[in-house]
Parts: structure tokens; sequence; C-alpha cells
């Protein structure tokens, strides 16, 4: 039986690659907002019309956009291997591609001939019919699940069948072309399953969605608690993904739903809980472009006096990166697991805020940070809803001020050890001695080459890394021995945002920029 650790850390790859098509969202999610925003009479005038040149134009763009949120589940199956492959990411992902591709023809057809045997009509249009058109095939809607499963079982077979020695006669069909071929076989049963599980699978969501939308704010609270609390585990993925990008809550998911009806919502005077009561599970960005202020401003009038300045270079980059892109994890691994009791606070206060915010009858897309929040939310709707926004607005600046005197008072009374408040310069005088040794002459070269290359020191060297892969911000590595591992202070000064170290599973928090010193990190193994 596999060891839990070994679980455990499979779940957390899994949820770290998911991040690699999430990218694309709030980058195209603003082109979204902007274009929604820009086709709207209400903002621009009547140059939007529709029958300007003006609002096609801005259609053409919109719809261009919108095609990340379109083909969400091909985005995902081709993205988990660039993640989860151990070699040949490239080849991986197309070969995932290729197998989704023959399973959803597999279900298509199934169903066409069969569909009543599972209580599908394959004739329907209805949105709720249970089928779903990807990459011009029309099939059983199973989301980004369906993706993930599919391109999980391509991941599993590349790894086991990608450098399979075959005979020389048959040498040919070595590599992708084997792993496509063990595919298309497998995929005729999986296909088969998927029809007589997925539409009872589909009847169970449409019963969660009404309990869910009839919790109000108890299951708001509660979704946004665990969101935020399961965090370091890596485990959050599987709280949100469902509800934003699957059919949890609204068919699609909550931003392709939101994105595809906010010229429309932008029109209604209303409250905005009427008009969509499922965006109360998209209020995460709550926590995500107040609390940081809140949570920068406790931990810079709580560290020494003569750490504040170094503390506030710490501080400033993440929490731009905080509250401008709802990217929160390398400001709260700044304190996390030196004090874990105000990552608990965190995750309650950033629950009750999402459910307070839901009780003044504030719904949306506010997922992310500052950013995406705007152009998806305040700038096209704020005509019809500028009122239920200046409530949000306060409602985030006075949890600003409930995160500074929450945190300040329990890091002052428990005597929390938060960056700045180490009584002791050894570790750091330690530490920077050794970046310096290993930095060297190193300063004109490449900066995410240096930081690999310290980090793989502060790792115990390329002889103890067992693999490697990466997150949004974390690097994240299996080690041999984890006692060979530097102190948390070296990965500090060497750049890093904090280190997670859990038995055999480190996490070195890198920021955004953790592909690219990833590539590095690989270069150097």
């Amino acid at each position: 039986m596999m060891d839990k650790q070994k679980i455990k850390q499979s779940i957390q790859r899994f949820g770290g690659a998911m991040f690699t098509p999430v990218l694309f969202f709030a980058v195209f999610g603003i082109i979204v907002g902007i274009t929604a925003m820009l086709k709207n009479p209400l903002v621009v005038g009547e140059i939007a019309n529709a029958d300007t040149t003006w609002f096609k134009v801005m259609d053409v763009i919109n719809v261009g956009a919108n095609a990340v949120f379109k083909q969400m589940p091909l985005l995902f199956c081709i993205g988990l291997p660039v993640a989860l492959a151990k070699k040949q990411s490239a080849r991986a992902s197309l070969e995932a591609f290729v197998i989704y591709v023959i399973f959803m023809y597999f279900v298509s057809t199934i169903l066409m001939y069969w569909g009543p045997t599972f209580g599908i009509d394959f004739l329907s249009e209805d949105r709720t019919s249970g089928l779903a058109t990807i990459a011009g095939i029309k099939t059983l809607d199973m989301g980004i699940v369906g993706a993930l499963l599919i391109s999980g079982i391509s991941v599993y077979l590349h790894n086991k069948f990608f450098d399979k020695e075959l005979p020389k006669y048959i040498e040919t069909f070595r590599g992708s072309p084997l792993v496509v071929l063990i595919g298309f076989v497998a995929m005729l049963p999986v296909a088969i399953l998927a029809c007589i599980i997925w539409p009872q699978v589909q009847h169970g969501i449409a019963n969660v969605q009404t309990f869910l939308i009839g919790s109000g704010g108890v299951g708001i609270w509660l979704y946004t608690f665990l969101e935020r609390l399961l965090i370091p585990t890596g485990l959050h993925h599987f709280i949100y993904a469902p509800f934003l990008y699957d059919n949890a809550v609204v068919a699609g998911g909550i931003k392709a739903y939101w994105v595809e009806h906010l010229t429309e919502f932008s029109t209604i005077h209303d409250s905005l809980r009427n008009i969509f009561p499922q965006g109360g599970f998209a209020l995460t960005g709550m926590g995500k472009m107040f609390a940081p202020l809140g949570i920068s401003m406790a931990l810079y009038k709580t560290a020494l006096p003569e750490k504040r300045k170094k503390i506030l270079s710490i501080l400033v980059p993440v929490l731009i990166t905080a509250v401008f892109t709802g990217i929160t994890e390398p400001l709260e691994f700044t304190f996390l697991f030196v004090a874990p009791v105000l990552f608990l606070v965190h995750a309650f206060l950033s629950a009750t805020m999402a459910a307070i915010t839901f009780a003044f009858g504030i719904t949306g897309d506010f997922s992310l940070g500052l950013i995406q929040n705007a152009t998806l939310n305040w700038i096209p709707l704020w005509p019809t809803q500028w009122q239920s926004y200046l409530i949000q607005i306060v409602i985030g600046i006075v949890f600003i001020g409930i995160y500074y005197v929450s945190f300040k008072f329990i890091i002052e009374k428990m005597n929390l050890k938060t960056p700045g408040r180490e009584l002791t310069e050894e570790a750091k005088l330690y530490s920077k001695d050794e970046y310096r040794a290993q930095k060297g002459k190193e300063t004109a070269a490449n900066p995410h080459e240096i930081l690999a290359k310290n980090v793989l020191v502060g790792l115990g060297g390329a002889e103890n890394i067992v693999d490697v892969t990466n997150c949004a911000t974390r690097l994240r590595v299996s080690v041999i021995d984890p006692k060979l591992l530097k102190a948390r202070e070296y990965f500090s000064e060497i750049g890093a945002h904090g280190l997670v170290v859990n038995d055999k599973a480190i996490q070195v928090i890198i920021g955004l920029t953790v592909p690219s010193v990833r590539e590095e990190f690989e270069k150097i193994i």
C-alpha cells in the first residue's frame, strides 16, 4: 500500500498542476471584462449600440478572449501533463489531447445510438440536457472533471510506457504512438463507464446546487473558510475548482457563467444576490484584496524597530502581488508556519467577510485580486450597482482594521515569532555569508538561474533531489534526506519567500517567477 506521505504528495502535485491553465483565466478575464464594459451603452454611450462598428469590433475581441472560458476542459486536459509528466511534458500534453478527443468521440457516438438507455437525449439542445460541445464535439458534459480524469490516465500511461523498449520491427511505434494506442484501447471501457455513471453524478450535482443556494450565508462562510484553511495542504483546489470552473452551482462554472452574462447583468437594476446568488461562492477575493493590507500593517508594526526596514522590503512586493493579482500565498507563508494560529484567524475572518458581503446583497466574480475584480465587476456594473459596491468597499476597509487589530493583539499577546521579531541575528548572518559565497560573481547572470542554484544548495544538492514540480508560486520538491536541508533563514536570504517542510515533501515559496526558476533548477540537476 502506498504510504500516506506519497498519497498526500501526489494530491499536492495534482493540485499544483491545476494552476497551469488557471493562470490564463485572470489574463483573459481582464480582456473579457474590459470589452464587456466597452460594449455597454450605459458606460460608453450610444457608440456601443449593437449596430455600430465599435460594438462589433469589441464583440470580436470579447469572443476571442472568451475562447479560454469556452474551452476550459481542453485547457485543463492539455495543461495537467505540463506539471505531472516525469519526462517529455510537451509530448505528454499532445498525447493527452489525442486521448481526450478519442474519449469524447467514443462517448458522443455511444450516446447518439444508446442515449435513452443512459437517461440522455442526445438530440436535445437544452443546457440542462447534460451535454456540451467541446472542441466541436457534442459529448457528455463532464466539465473539467472529465478532462482531468482522462488527462490523469494519459499522464499515467505516458510515465509508464513512453520509454518502453519495443522489438526492432515495431520500434517505430515507440514513445507517443504506443502511449496513444494503449490510451485508445483504454478509452472505450472508460467511455462506457462515463455514460453509466456521470448522468447520476449530474443528478447529484443538481441536488447539491439546490442545497448550497438555499444555505445562504452559512454555506458561503463554510465554503470560504475551507478554501482558505486548506491552502497549506494544497487541497484548497478541490474546494474552489468545482464551483468556479465546473458545474457545482451553475452550468459551466461561476467564472464562465458570469462572463457570459456580464452584459446582461450590467443592465439590471436589482440586488446582485437576486440576479446571481451563486456568485456568493466567488467572494473569496474579499480576503485577497483587503486582508493583506491589515496583515502587513500588523506584521510591520509588531516587528522590532531595527528590523522594520528589512521587513518592509519583504512585505511590499508580496502585498502588491496579493492585492492586485489575488495570489496571496507569498504573504500568507511569511507567517503561516511560524504562527499557524494567525492563519486560522485569517481563514475565519476571510470567511466572515465573504458572508457579510453576501448578506448585504453583493455577489459576482470576486475570486481574485483588484485587477480582475474591478474589470469584471466594479467597472462594467458601476452604473447600476455603485451603491452596493460602495458598501462592499466599506466592508473591506472595516476588515482591514479588524485584521490589523486582531493580528497585532495575537502576535504581541502570544509573543509569536513572526518576521522581524526574531531575537538573534546568528542564523541571518550565517545564511547571508553562505548566500554571498554561493552567489560570488554571478550578479550579472540570469537571476532565475542564481536563485535556482542557491535553492539547490539549500535542499542538499542534486543528489538529494527525487523530483521537482511547481504550482503558481511554489517549487515543490521531493528529497531523499530532509536532514540535509539548510535553515529556513537561508532560503529567506537567497530571495525565497519561505520554506514548507513536510517530511520529504518540500515546498520553496518563490512567487510568480517559479516556472522560470523551476526550468533553471531542472537544467542544473
